[in-house]
């Protein structure tokens, strides 16, 4: 009998594809006794300066949403109970989310809370992690330093380890993740979104993590991102994670959605209430320039960009810059109006510089030539989208007269705040170890900007 080595190839083939493919479908599945168990613990910023927000999910019920802190890590002394809610994915298998939120309110400022989240399976209650963080420092002067990055994922999610390790060396106050989560957070019936909050678990329960969405979590209306994350608007006191504002010492935060101009077929309401919303947000915002005399704005797809792709910025008409035909509601002269000082995207997985730029034409610095950030004559744009995903990196076309400096790496922007007139951006390059591949200095010795003194 002569034997059949094409059936044993194909076996031995066949086999092994099958084992890696149920692998990888189950391995971010817990045990069924973990289910309740809190897990991907992140926190955020409350509707006033002095609370914190403690989100997390558990998988079988809302019996428990309860968080012990305390100022030592053996005297967890102060009880918060907190709301839960069932979201339900929209995939084939729809599988059930409990999402507890825990307010902890009227914390000391500048100050280490410790803090443990607790949730039942109606036998018994079960204990995450503790984890600590550190409250805001109310002065308006604050030295804050934050990590700025955008798509960022789970598969070749590159630039996670060095941004745990700044965490770990207290080099940060607060995190900004500009869209583009996981790649998906609903894919494979959101067990990739749920391994992904696991991931960056260490890294967001124990700084601020503020978000705004981006392309990657338009599935099912965006249900995965507004569902997972708590972002409070510290005007309204309401949670609203798609668009809302908060402030770090000098400096006044505003996130909002690109996404809303691509997606119409979940509607067009939601442009123009955002629209108005953020002209009333800037027009408070201006009022409380001797307060806080910086606005930055952060919002997932750039205006202005110089890859060699087909999205929207590599148009000379965007938009997000001009808004629809006939309809309008484009952003560029809305944050040229009200002073916007810096503008920060994501979206192309890469890192781009702006020279200060309003209408596709550079308008640099007033006082030093050799700075062109020195009293700036119109917004400073900046992308920074290479924090690492399966979708690799994107190269350049022919610089543009607005591109001041462009990188291929993978990496992550941090931005220091040295006092009310100075900030210093640094881009870090993970590809490097950490080397610093670029850096500049805004400074701006008047409340408002150039443009509207």
């Amino acid at each position: 009998m002569i034997f059949d080595y094409s059936h044993y190839f194909i076996l031995t083939i066949f086999i092994p594809l099958c084992f890696c493919y149920n692998f990888r479908n189950t391995f971010i599945k817990l045990n069924d006794n973990e289910n309740d168990r809190p897990q991907q613990i992140h926190i955020s910023l409350g509707s006033n300066k002095n609370d914190i927000i403690i989100t997390w999910t558990t998988y079988s019920s809302c019996n428990q949403t309860v968080v012990k802190y305390g100022i030592e890590p053996n005297q967890l002394n102060q009880n918060a109970i907190g709301n839960c809610n069932e979201f339900i994915d929209g995939g084939p298998k729809q599988r059930k989310h409990f999402i507890h939120r825990v307010r902890l309110s009227d914390l000391k400022p500048s100050m280490r809370y410790y803090y443990q989240c607790y949730s039942s399976d109606g036998f018994q209650t079960l204990s995450s992690t503790m984890y600590s963080f550190k409250t805001q420092n109310p002065a308006n002067d604050w030295n804050a330093r934050l990590l700025i990055f955008g798509d960022l994922g789970l598969e070749n999610g590159q630039s996670i380890p060095r941004i745990k390790k700044e965490i770990d060396d207290n080099n940060v106050d607060l995190i900004i993740h500009v869209g583009d989560f996981a790649y998906d957070l609903d894919s494979n019936d959101s067990y990739v979104g749920d391994e992904f909050m696991r991931i960056i678990e260490p890294i967001a329960a124990r700084v601020p993590y503020q978000t705004c969405p981006g392309n990657h979590e338009h599935k099912y209306n965006f249900s995965n991102y507004i569902n997972r994350f708590t972002m409070y608007d510290m005007i309204d006191g309401n949670i609203n994670n798609h668009y809302y504002t908060f402030n770090v010492g000098p400096i006044q935060f505003i996130a909002f959605s690109t996404e809303f101009y691509f997606f119409i077929q979940f509607g067009f309401a939601q442009t123009f209430r955002q629209y108005h919303w953020l002209e009333k947000t800037l027009i408070n915002a201006n009022k409380n320039r001797h307060e806080r005399p910086w606005i930055i704005t952060f919002g997932h797809r750039p205006m202005y960009c110089g890859n060699n792709n087909y999205d929207d910025c590599t148009r000379f008409e965007s938009i997000i810059r001009k808004g629809w035909p006939y309809v309008g509601l484009g952003l560029e002269d809305l944050f040229y109006k009200y002073g916007v000082d810096m503008e920060i995207w994501a979206h192309e997985h890469s890192y781009e510089r702006m020279w200060p730029v309003y209408n596709a034409t550079v308008q640099n610095g007033t006082v030093d030539p050799n700075n062109p950030y020195d009293n700036a004559k119109a917004p400073v744009h900046l992308i920074t989208g290479s924090a690492g995903c399966k979708e690799r990196l994107d190269p350049f076309r022919l610089p543009l007269p607005w591109s001041a400096k462009r990188i291929v790496d993978y990496g992550y922007t941090k931005l220091t705040i040295i006092n009310r007139t100075h900030l210093y951006i640094q881009q870090i390059s993970d590809d490097l170890d950490g080397m610093i591949v670029d850096s500049f200095l805004m400074i701006k010795n008047h409340d408002l900007p150039v443009w509207l003194r």
